[in-house]
């Protein structure tokens, strides 16, 4: 393999731009914004490789703290794997995924990736195991309130999110700590109409409505209320059900089934902590990167 390897683009302009061009045009995300607005740190490290100055294959290490039952945990999720098509059936993502066990494996509690489906059988090869995740939901009635859409794009709304994201969310048995950045990568692009301050419980919720159904993504207060009344506030005239996007610390009191997302398998590697097993939790939707 001739090509050249640099875990080092993000300060790259000509790399960083090739590195979002090959993310467009394979998931359509852009990690500019994410870089020009500073979120874009030494928690996310993309491994590329690199043909005359053009990203061709790329499989990124995400650094996460975790707290579950407790205990505080350090976790490194791989993603945005991805070769561009004229680079295909070399063993490009394999050279990767390999180097970033042999420098990451020891380092950490827990190591874990989402897979689409045309490459479940890939993951297997390096000591990934399927996991299944859990989501939790109940019916709720939508109920009137003082409640503020955020304005992501004003910096007075963003530097709200933060200092409540700092409260952390108490009503989640798994929690994913230090990951402002990946919040506010997810907050100021494709979720950035779902944030929302709710003035009588002072806390703020990242959630949508769509159908008959809220999806609460996230919620960060001093927990001093009902969770259920809270998302209620958020609902708009036609809910019935709120889905949740991550574990409620109180899950026996929720209707809990397998999660079955399209295309997404939760894998983890084989010999770390592997919480899943004997628990009905999932990671919280906006740690996924």
């Amino acid at each position: 393999m001739n090509y050249i390897f640099t875990n080092s683009i993000k300060e790259d302009d000509a790399l960083r731009h090739s590195y979002n061009s090959l993310a467009e045009k394979t998931f359509g995300l852009s990690f500019e914004d994410f870089y020009q607005n500073g979120y874009w740190t030494d928690k996310y490290i993309p491994y590329s490789l690199i043909d005359d100055g053009k990203v061709i294959a790329n499989a990124s290490v995400n650094i996460f703290k975790s707290r579950y039952n407790g205990k505080e945990k350090r976790c490194i999720q791989i993603g945005t794997v991805m070769t561009d098509l004229d680079y295909r059936n070399q063993g490009l993502s394999r050279y990767l995924i390999e180097r970033i066990l042999s420098e990451w494996k020891e380092t950490c509690d827990i190591m874990y990736l989402f897979a689409n489906d045309r490459v479940l059988n890939f993951y297997p090869k390096f000591g990934f195991v399927k996991a299944v995740e859990y989501q939790c939901s109940r019916p709720i009635t939508p109920t009137k309130g003082r409640v503020r859409k955020l304005d992501m794009s004003h910096a007075g709304d963003r530097a709200l999110l933060k200092r409540y994201y700092t409260k952390s969310n108490p009503y989640s048995a798994l929690t994913m700590e230090d990951n402002y950045e990946l919040l506010m990568f997810y907050c100021t692009s494709p979720m950035k109409d779902c944030v929302y301050f709710l003035e009588d419980f002072d806390a703020v919720i990242i959630a949508s409505n769509k159908n008959e159904v809220l999806t609460c993504y996230d919620i960060f207060s001093k927990g001093d209320y009902s969770l259920t009344d809270m998302v209620s506030r958020v609902a708009e005239p036609q809910i019935h059900t709120v889905v949740f996007g991550f574990t409620p610390a109180e899950h026996e009191a929720f209707h809990s089934q397998i999660l079955e997302e399209e295309d997404t398998t939760l894998f983890i590697l084989k010999g770390k902590d592997h919480w899943f097993v004997n628990h009905q939790v999932r990671f919280p939707v906006l740690s996924h990167a």
